[in-house]
């Protein structure tokens, strides 16, 4: 059983930084790098793509909405066209640093609000995908599974490979649980633990009203600026030998050439 194990990076801004990349970095196989919009600089990125580089990571798109001082988190109204756009600059960008460094982008996500409506909605789903053909046809999504984006991009041939959050709640509906929950993020190292072997072997978890919940859990994602990201990715690390699983990064775990 091979399993990637990537996590969201490169969101902090110029001379602020919100999580522990560097010490992140050894404990995952895939990272997706945030590209100026919710989160990131051209500096930061440029570190963080090094960071994967050396570490022999492989490298994704973390795109957003146009939002700094909410960090991507708040909903949007943006025009299909426009958002198409917005996204196409982004990975255009990290494609540009990624280039220079000799490192290609394997896949792309959605960070904070832009996941959450291009997992509710298909409009939303269909610009997503549109960019991220537009930018290459055989583009990789990280997606949830079953949500509006996985399918949206399977119907128009691309893989998508399904991410389990390891330290968020989930609804029964398979949504994740608003951060406005005081439950919406689990710290709780045990839990984070138990709930990735479980979905690893068994393909469920409970949702947050105790509902049993099917997951795919190919790719498990940390969130960086969770206070104890790395204790947390430590404790993803274990789970996934635990389950009888490997790390294994994107591309390998798709067949790819990394």
């Amino acid at each position: 059983m091979q399993i990637d194990i990537n996590a969201d990076l490169g969101e902090g801004f110029g001379a602020y930084r919100i999580a522990e990349d560097e010490a992140l970095f050894p404990l995952l196989t895939s990272a997706n790098v945030a590209c100026g919009f919710h989160a990131g600089d051209p500096t930061t990125m440029d570190r963080t793509i090094g960071l994967a580089k050396d570490h022999d990571v492989a490298l994704g798109a973390h795109v957003g909405y146009a939002d700094r001082q909410g960090f991507g988190r708040r909903r949007m109204e943006v025009a299909a066209a426009d958002l198409r756009n917005d996204i196409l600059y982004q990975l255009g960008a990290l494609f540009a640093l990624a280039a220079a460094r000799g490192v290609r982008v394997t896949h792309m996500s959605a960070h904070g609000a832009l996941g959450n409506v291009s997992a509710e909605s298909r409009a939303v789903a269909e610009a997503v995908v549109e960019a991220g053909r537009a930018f290459d046809p055989d583009m990789v999504f990280l997606v949830m599974g079953g949500s509006a984006l996985d399918l949206v991009a399977r119907e128009a041939g691309n893989q998508t490979i399904s991410n389990f959050i390891a330290d968020r709640a989930y609804e029964a509906s398979g949504l994740l649980v608003s951060r406005a929950r005081p439950d919406a993020v689990i710290k709780d190292l045990a839990k984070v633990k138990a709930r990735v072997v479980r979905a690893a072997r068994e393909g469920v978890i409970d949702a947050v009203d105790g509902t049993p919940l099917k997951v795919t859990a190919r790719s498990v994602l940390v969130h960086s600026d969770t206070a104890n990201a790395v204790a947390i990715a430590q404790a993803v690390h274990a789970a996934v030998a635990e389950a009888g699983g490997t790390p294994t990064s994107l591309p390998k775990l798709l067949g790819q050439i990394q």
